[in-house]
């Protein structure tokens, strides 16, 4: 898998920063909480699987020192160039190469193994790196649990909006995505034979993080969606004036986190 031909939003693409931006404020503080509630101590060894952006591998290196590691991994690291030690960065398709390393303390991944091909393998592969007792934090969406970008669907722009997300769902599914598993981490990670498995979900509704990631999504995805025809440019540009006017109520899907102890 390549950003080009395994993922329709491409961490090189312009907007892609923006999206980045929005995720972070939209989920670091429940990431974070997760994170704080597993004990990621001084000393610890880290791997952050499909990093993308900066704001938790940060994090994570401040949490782990100077002794400690984080091994930042994505198959496109364009936007890690500036990471230091702890933070080792390496290119790396979790759904198709090996681990990079074994013995870890932790393992995290956030809005990653939807979009990963090979989910099942990638799971495995996560979960044998850790050491016994380490533990696995897997975030991920799930687009068909709430399907719409303006649950109150109330005017024609909203309508607008939610046929346009339904157009954007549809390219997601026809690259492989899967859009109801983050519902089933709870029960995958069991199945591969973890401990103490928790979940929960978080679900933004309105906020102006909510605002900049559907711009942003729209516009990396904008080309897509009028080839396929699910959307006209006319109809783009009319949900842009509507989405930038701040006078809708735009949602995410919700992020299921769960997590789990390896034996």
């Amino acid at each position: 898998m390549t950003p080009s031909d395994g993922y329709l939003l491409d961490n090189q693409q312009d907007e892609a920063g923006r999206r980045f931006d929005a995720f972070a404020t939209l989920f670091d503080p429940t990431t974070f909480r997760h994170l704080e509630r597993l004990g990621v101590r001084p000393g610890a060894r880290c791997w952050e699987v499909g990093a993308g952006g900066t704001s938790v591998v940060t994090w994570l290196a401040g949490r782990v020192g100077p002794a400690g590691q984080v091994v930042a991994t994505d198959i496109d690291t364009s936007r890690l160039v500036t990471a230091r030690p702890p933070v080792e960065v390496r290119v790396h398709d979790v759904g198709a190469d090996e681990p990079p390393g074994e013995g870890f303390d932790l393992v995290h991944a956030r809005l990653v193994l939807v979009h990963v091909p090979d989910r099942e393998r990638a799971l495995r592969s996560m979960i044998r790196s850790l050491r016994p007792g380490g533990h696995l934090l897997v975030e991920d969406a799930d687009p068909a649990l709430q399907p719409l970008i303006c649950p109150d669907e109330h005017g024609p722009e909203q309508r607008l909006a939610n046929r346009l997300r339904q157009g954007f769902r549809q390219l997601l599914a026809d690259r492989g995505a899967d859009l109801s598993y983050g519902r089933r981490l709870p029960r995958l990670l069991r199945e591969a034979g973890l401990r103490e498995v928790e979940a929960d979900a978080h679900f933004p509704v309105t906020s102006p993080a909510c605002t900049a990631l559907e711009a942003a999504t729209v516009r990396q995805v904008r080309d897509r969606l009028v080839a396929a025809g699910l959307a006209t440019d006319e109809e783009i540009d009319r949900h842009l004036t509507a989405v930038e006017a701040g006078t809708m109520d735009l949602a995410t899907a919700p992020m299921i986190s769960a997590w789990g102890r390896k034996p």
